[in-house]
């Protein structure tokens, strides 16, 4: 299944705008967008930024609107800002008594998700809202604790939620009236569940589409596939650590071929599966191990950051075909990454934007600039020519093209 594909399949179910990045990873779950037409790549100004609490949820852009959730006290918040000027639009805010085990950030993890004029998004405290995307009215709301005993885990709730064919998807990695409810699945309109699925703990990962009616979830132990319409298991496969204290944390990546890409650290490595049957291909470690952020594809080449972010992380090129290394970075504390056309966008523990063209042959970046402090880690967002990103105090918008 080609990503062409894919895209034609998000579109029939989904109205948006061709510039807008409404979840996790943009438009089709893989960190990939089209540049913008008539527009080139200069060399990054930033436009404007805005104060923020904790949090690593990134942002997300529909009709023009950045939608960012961040925790100031005992408050999630919730803002709609003019993707253009910055100017706060609305605010909607709950109360949320999360305290992280660790002791670290107590803000929200999960990337929302926008569809069907509504906001979808899944705090660090199991509590799944509904808003409205253009007054932040709250619509519906579910406490994934109280309903499916969801699992505080390592570090919170931590999934994105996935909207398909009229479904909001998410893996609270727990059980209700004693049946598995590992991944549950919810009316847009309503929030009513429509079905619960699966006995496996939730990850770091989250659910994506694979074609029309089917969904693949990497959670604690296996990957799942699943169909959209019942939650029914088509296929499973063992694949995590053996490590207790070990975590999927990176997205399964679509190639061609009806094959995906899988990614982890802790001795997991890199692993390459036949779709439907889920069929090991092959699989090799120290080449991409990818501790918490997706890689992206252009072509036969893959661009990720490799290795454990405790241990320092190098931004890589790999060839899928050759099953080499074309080129690596130094190392980093780590980061994350988006491919916007032939060029890869890429933030760095460190604060700084990397601006690469995606086939180089050598590491060696077309533009390199701070744009906030170091110590964060979020996922990045792209519509109109602007790069959206946030550390745990500033949400920035930089602009890229013109």
């Amino acid at each position: 299944m080609t990503r062409r594909l894919l895209l034609t399949l998000w579109l029939t179910t989904t109205v948006l705008h061709a510039a807008d990045w409404p979840q996790l990873l943009g438009p089709t779950r893989d960190g990939v967008i089209q540049a913008p037409v008539n527009q080139k790549l200069i060399a990054p100004q930033p436009v404007w930024d805005r104060d923020l609490g904790t949090g690593f949820a990134g942002p997300v852009v529909a009709t023009g609107k950045v939608i960012i959730t961040h925790r100031l006290g005992d408050d999630l918040v919730v803002e709609a800002i003019d993707a253009t000027t910055g100017i706060l639009l609305w605010s909607f805010k709950r109360p949320t008594d999360y305290v992280d085990s660790f002791g670290f950030d107590n803000g929200p993890r999960g990337v929302p998700a926008i569809a069907e004029g509504r906001i979808f998004v899944h705090g660090a405290d199991g509590m799944l809202d509904a808003l409205d995307l253009e007054t932040g009215k709250a619509l519906w709301q579910v406490d994934t604790v109280k309903d499916y005993e969801s699992p505080q885990g390592f570090f919170g709730r931590a999934c994105s939620p996935l909207v398909h064919s009229g479904r909001v998807i998410i893996t609270p990695g727990g059980s209700r009236d004693g049946k598995p409810a590992g991944v549950v699945a919810f009316d847009v309109a309503t929030g009513q569940p429509l079905w619960q699925s699966v006995a496996d703990e939730a990850g770091y990962a989250s659910p994506m589409a694979y074609g029309s009616d089917q969904l693949l979830c990497w959670l604690r132990n296996e990957l799942w596939l699943l169909e959209s319409t019942t939650g029914k298991v088509i296929a499973q496969r063992r694949l995590r650590a053996d490590m207790e204290a070990s975590v999927n944390a990176s997205q399964p990546v679509l190639l061609s071929g009806n094959r995906v890409l899988l990614s982890a650290g802790y001795d997991v490595g890199l692993h390459v599966l036949q779709l439907p049957s889920l069929k090991p291909l092959w699989n090799k470690e120290g080449l991409l191990d990818c501790h918490y952020g997706t890689p992206v594809i252009e072509g036969d080449i893959i661009l990720g950051f490799d290795g454990r972010q405790e241990r320092g992380q190098t931004l890589r090129s790999i060839d899928l075909t050759t099953q080499d290394k074309i080129w690596q970075s130094p190392a980093i504390p780590g980061g994350t990454l988006i491919r916007v056309g032939s060029h890869l966008l890429a933030v760095t523990e460190q604060g700084e934007l990397w601006i690469l063209p995606t086939t180089a042959k050598t590491f060696d970046p077309l533009h390199q600039i701070q744009i906030f402090r170091s110590g964060h880690r979020s996922h990045l967002a792209f519509s109109d020519g602007l790069l959206f990103a946030r550390d745990g105090q500033q949400l920035v918008a930089i602009k890229v093209f013109e």
